[in-house]
């Protein structure tokens, strides 16, 4: 893994574009100039990693455009030491934006072929203490519960019961709802059985599906 001049230069330019596009949590675009994200593609894609693109990852997945990965980890409100728990790691890019935020990340991925790469990946780039898991994101990981915050990285058709009830009473569960495009909706818990809703406008995602991909 190689992280030449060039690629840093890509990247602070990434970084002043999506500044440019509305994000304004300077931490947030500090850790999208961080991250090399040409680690995370395969070579075909590694010229335009710093684009502001989606590009597939394998296992009929993408790797978000850099703007919706800083829109959904500013609407995050990571704090550091916060818990935070990822449905659909993916390629692995978002989780390590959300580690360079400095939260404890707990990851879920139902693709065994995309979870077994991305832990190299993570491993390789000394993101050890990340908690990776492969299995259903509907059910989230309730053994480390309640979390901070819990992003969706996957259009989901409802906001599943299980995730809501992971959140902490002043928790934050960002996740794009809907089938053919999503809209990027915040969830605040408020109580034990209160939660307010915002939303953020059309984004489009891969759809979250249920079960594993395969046992």
């Amino acid at each position: 893994m190689i992280d030449s001049y060039r690629h840093k230069g890509l990247r602070k330019q990434l970084a002043e574009e999506i500044a440019r596009k509305g994000i304004k949590d300077s931490r947030v675009i500090e850790a999208i100039g961080t991250v090399p994200r040409h680690f995370f593609l395969d070579t075909a894609f590694a010229e335009h990693a710093y684009e502001n693109k989606a590009f597939p990852i394998g296992s009929g997945q993408t790797i978000s455009h850099p703007y919706t990965v800083a829109f959904q980890s500013e609407l995050l409100h990571v704090e550091k030491g916060h818990k935070v728990l990822e449905i659909g790691t993916g390629s692995g890019y978002q989780t390590t934006i959300l580690c360079e935020l400095g939260a404890k990340v707990y990851s879920i991925e139902r693709q065994k072929e995309l979870f077994d790469k991305t832990k190299r990946i993570l491993t390789k780039m000394n993101y050890t203490t990340v908690k990776l898991y492969y299995g259903d994101g509907y059910k989230g990981i309730p053994g480390w519960a309640p979390y901070d915050s819990i992003i969706v990285t996957c259009g989901a058709p409802f906001v599943p019961e299980d995730l809501l009830g992971q959140l902490k009473i002043g928790g934050r569960l960002v996740i794009p709802i809907g089938e053919e495009k999503q809209i990027m909706t915040l969830i605040e818990r408020i109580s034990e059985n209160e939660f307010s809703k915002k939303t953020f406008g059309d984004f489009k995602f891969v759809p979250m599906l249920e079960r594993k991909a395969r046992d």
